[in-house]
């Protein structure tokens, strides 16, 4: 179904850009006017970038599955932190931004069994071993995952913010809806309508992992 799909990430960019018509997305960048600092283009990054408090705040930059590792890191980073400094969840905070081959990880089962994420992206089901066919990191069962409280579900009800790459969607998406035969904008579209609750679109991951930095966090990379 996707061959070839695991080819340089050059190639798979450029080919989703031309997929979505937007294969002269450089020209165009180069030339485009500056937004003012004091302005922005999109006030609910600006509003999710405004979630990041406390004392202690890291970034967990997930670029790959990499096993749900990114999810795991979190989970330690606060249960330490509060041990060791006697905070609880709520004095700090810990951004996931899911880009590039972690954005699957941001999209719920229905999605994954319909594009086979787990094939694509190389995500295997923990209990079968065999490529997974929902999301393996959200709303699981106890010892479904090696740490407990690591699910995106708990994570995001213990206040953890999930960023997610528009960037990535947009290109990957354009990749899928050229495989199966499908229109790109609704392949995107669709993706978008089954972000899991509480996974914020960001305009890209480069840039949320720029902005979470200059917000206060340190940077820890989990892909």
């Amino acid at each position: 179904m996707f061959e070839g799909t695991r080819r340089g990430f050059v190639t798979r960019l450029a080919g989703g850009l031309a997929v979505a018509g937007l294969g002269d997305l450089a020209p165009q960048v180069a030339h485009a006017r500056p937004v003012a600092p004091s302005a922005s283009a999109d006030p609910q990054f600006e509003a999710w970038l405004g979630k990041i408090t406390g004392k202690h705040k890291m970034l967990f930059d997930v670029s790959e599955p990499n096993g749900g590792f990114g999810l795991a890191w979190a989970r330690v980073f606060l249960t330490t932190t509060n041990e060791t400094y006697g905070t609880t969840d709520a004095d700090n905070t810990a951004v996931l931004v899911l880009r590039h081959g972690g954005i699957p990880i941001g999209m719920n089962s229905d999605l994954w069994a319909k594009y086979k994420f787990g094939e694509f992206f190389k995500i295997n089901d923990g209990k079968t071993n065999a490529p997974a066919v929902r999301n393996p990191f959200y709303q699981v069962k106890a010892g479904e995952l090696p740490l407990p409280g690591m699910a995106v579900d708990e994570l995001a009800a213990k206040g953890v913010l999930f960023g997610i790459c528009s960037f990535a969607l947009m290109v990957y998406s354009g990749i899928f809806a050229k495989s199966m035969g499908l229109q790109a904008d609704a392949v995107k579209q669709e993706w978008l309508a089954g972000l899991l609750p509480n996974v914020q679109p960001v305009p890209s991951g480069v840039v949320a992992v720029n902005r979470a930095q200059e917000h206060g966090c340190t940077y820890c990379f989990a892909g």
